[in-house]
């Protein structure tokens, strides 16, 4: 018999889908059709690719019923947050909008004799490894892309969300997308490693861990194939005296807890001026009250499963360390399903923590947050770049100037403010130091996804 992939549901521990695994015949096929089919579709004008990808955009959105208990099954997001529709349109569209003016030939300024422009080239194949926490939302921001831009797209979903990788593959058959320009894989690492090494890939977009990343790093030595990844996070925010401190609280619950945690961008740490920290300490605890651990499947359930016990038990460990090293937990809730071994757990917020614990400098990726006293900007900003990651910071302030410029300190690939945990497509998603390398989205994701040409015309 093939091996296999199994998806273990969070919410009940069963069984929920079993996929065989491509073999290597599958795997030299699928390049094969890749090759294949962009050739052709490079020869598709940009309109038309527009109108085509637009329908496979549509067609995504249409399943967005079937999708939302998929996502609960396969990862525990609530039901009752409709899955990742509006996101996935937001970006998509944005991004085929955005196409015309991002591939368009740059012309340069007139040289006597001469014609000289630069244009974007498709690069060819671009392997899109996904992760399962976003699992569409991650996928799109290169899939989309990377289409429009020309190339032949693959997907190699995360294994806790095969029916993801699935779902892409039924759009794009009833859009009507070329037979092989884009094709969804079930592969195993060793398998996603010699296909990265193979040379016949492209570019590797990779969400995902700090080690899966250095693993695909290694895999493409000497391939030339560019890679963008986006890896672990510690994501800090900073409220100061000066702050809207319903709106930040508002704000910073949803983004530590919303998803359990499991956010790219989600809020793991917290920083607060000494003259407004008991305050914000306390409207914190009371909104966090409020939500609460429950089934996913629940239309009341405000916070589901991890997607693995593993992952909870992780943040499990990090709590019961930082209380051990004298920090207070407020929450403490007591949940039949909250146990070691089980992927429910409960939200967590503690105080009297420092750097010295590892729930305020190693990635979490769970419902539990540090709450920081500082007494000012540079305490806060030393703190803030304490840290291997840098993906998103946020500062919580009615002074614009102040949050630029102290933004601008900031070890990071996204300053926020007066906001957090989310995605503008109209800016380049990147991270610095551990966080990763290259950018998705904005005019910077398409130059990622192409290749320069220059054209040097003399008349003669």
């Amino acid at each position: 018999m093939a091996d296999t992939i199994k998806i273990i549901s969070p919410i009940d521990g069963s069984l929920y889908a079993e996929r065989p695994l491509a073999d290597g015949a599958d795997i030299e096929a699928a390049v094969v059709r890749a090759r294949a089919a962009r050739r052709a579709w490079g020869e598709t004008t940009l309109p038309e690719r527009a109108k085509i990808i637009s329908h496979f955009v549509d067609a995504l959105l249409l399943m967005n019923d079937e999708i939302v208990p998929e996502l609960a099954w396969q990862m525990g997001r609530p039901i009752r947050f409709g899955g990742e529709k509006r996101g996935v349109e937001e970006r998509s569209r944005y991004m085929i909008d955005l196409a015309a003016t991002a591939l368009a030939p740059l012309e340069l300024p007139p040289k006597e004799g001469f014609v000289r422009s630069i244009t974007r080239e498709p690069l060819g194949t671009v392997l899109v490894i996904a992760p399962w926490n976003y699992p569409f939302l991650t996928a799109v921001n290169s899939i989309i892309p990377g289409l429009m831009a020309g190339n032949a797209v693959i997907l190699k979903h995360a294994s806790q969300t095969l029916l993801a990788g699935e779902r892409f593959a039924l759009a794009a058959e009833r859009a009507g997308l070329p037979a092989g320009l884009f094709q969804n894989l079930v592969l195993g690492h060793a398998d996603t490693e010699k296909l990265i090494a193979s040379g016949q890939i492209d570019h590797i977009n990779f969400t995902g861990s700090v080690e899966g990343g250095r693993r695909i790093e290694k895999a493409a030595a000497g391939t030339f194939a560019s890679l963008g990844l986006e890896l672990g996070g510690k994501d800090p925010a900073y409220v100061r005296e000066d702050a809207n401190l319903d709106n930040a609280v508002e704000n910073l619950v949803d983004g530590s807890f919303f998803n359990s945690g499991q956010s790219c961008c989600g809020v793991e740490r917290i920083y607060v001026q000494a003259s407004v920290y008991d305050g914000f300490v306390d409207r914190f605890i009371e909104t966090a009250k409020g939500w609460t651990l429950g089934d996913p499947l629940d239309p009341d359930t405000i916070v589901g499963p991890m997607a693995r016990g593993s992952f909870a038990d992780h943040v499990r460990q990090q709590t019961e360390e930082a209380v051990r090293g004298g920090a207070t937990r407020h929450l403490n809730t007591r949940h039949d399903l909250d146990k070691p071994g089980s992927p429910y757990l409960a939200p967590e917020v503690l105080t009297s923590v420092n750097h010295q614990m590892s729930v305020m400098r190693e990635e979490s990726f769970g419902p539990v947050v540090g709450i920081m006293k500082v007494a000012d900007d540079a305490e806060a900003i030393t703190l803030m770049n304490d840290s291997p990651y840098g993906l998103t910071a946020s500062i919580w302030t009615q002074d614009l100037d102040a949050a630029a410029r102290l933004g601008a300190q900031v070890e990071t690939g996204t300053v926020f403010a007066n906001r957090c945990d989310y995605l503008d497509p109209a800016l380049v998603w990147t991270g610095v130091k551990d966080t990763g390398k290259g950018g998705a989205l904005s005019e910077i994701g398409y130059a990622n996804l192409t290749q320069p040409k220059s054209y040097h015309l003399k008349r003669v």
